[in-house]
């Protein structure tokens, strides 16, 4: 019994980065950035989507899965032999950003279109997030009701044995917090930049171009992973005032933030 509940969450892995994957010149996202357009797509994508623009829209904008412009003006410059150390130049980084804009991506179950030439799309900020909630509720059908799942992001299925909280160390940080059936998600600049430690992060704000400096960590707890994962994202950029608007807007969300001088934060 085990062993195919193992198979069957391996198999959902697998279709699933089949559709958001940005590597594999097959998934739909890959069909998507290099048509323009793409009709019946699955419907996992449409889903997601759909929660992309409630996130994009409380979040002010600087949660944006059109982003991947900009994110690929960036590996394209520091690729380059010579190139300047704070990235792309004012004009280049003009030019990507007004190839930015969710409200310029059109969905529905038919079909998914840009509606400017150049547009194209990332869920890396997002997805693993999603996938972990498929694999949660495929967890749940299956009958298991305590355990804790990690796919990329983790999120909690109930308590634990004896009843108590699942205990979760804050990426980057020596904090640790109590989850039953929730879900928590940790962004930070120094995931990935693209030339060495003092190079722009690949937190990128679609606002303005520039990469994520305010804090060292976000962590979001949230009643589902998906939730988590994105707003870990859009938290980055955000200061006290406006998260606060944030976590006003998003029942049940909490924020750890690690400043630059190493102060630890917590907002709910």
């Amino acid at each position: 019994m085990a062993e195919q509940l193992v198979r069957r969450v391996a198999i959902e892995i697998e279709r699933l980065e089949r559709i958001f994957s940005l590597y594999r010149p097959d998934s739909s996202v890959s069909v998507l950035n290099s048509a323009g357009a793409l009709a019946t797509p699955p419907a996992e994508l449409v889903d997601l989507l759909a929660r992309c623009r409630d996130i994009w829209s409380v979040s002010g904008g600087v949660f944006d899965p059109t982003i991947q412009p900009l994110w690929m003006l960036h590996a394209r410059h520091f690729a380059s032999p010579g190139a300047a150390p704070a990235g792309p130049s004012p004009d280049e980084l003009k030019t990507a950003l007004a190839r930015i804009g969710f409200d310029r991506l059109v969905f529905d179950h038919n079909r998914v279109a840009f509606a400017a030439r150049g547009m194209a799309i990332t869920l890396n900020g997002v997805a693993q997030g999603f996938i972990t909630d498929r694999i949660v509720a495929l967890l749940r059908e299956a009958g298991v009701t305590n355990t804790l799942a990690d796919i990329g992001e983790v999120r909690a299925i109930g308590a634990r044995d004896n009843g108590s909280s699942w205990r979760v160390g804050l990426g980057g940080t020596a904090h640790v917090v109590d989850l039953v059936d929730r879900a928590v998600a940790t962004s930070s600049p120094d995931g990935f930049r693209f030339a060495g430690p003092d190079s722009p992060a690949h937190l990128l704000n679609p606002l303005t171009g520039r990469s994520a400096v305010r804090y060292r960590n976000v962590s979001v707890l949230a009643p589902d992973a998906t939730t988590a994962d994105a707003l870990s994202t859009a938290c980055s950029f955000l200061d006290a005032d406006r998260l606060g608007r944030l976590l006003k807007a998003v029942p049940g969300v909490e924020v750890h933030l690690q400043t630059a001088d190493g102060t630890h934060l917590h907002l709910a």
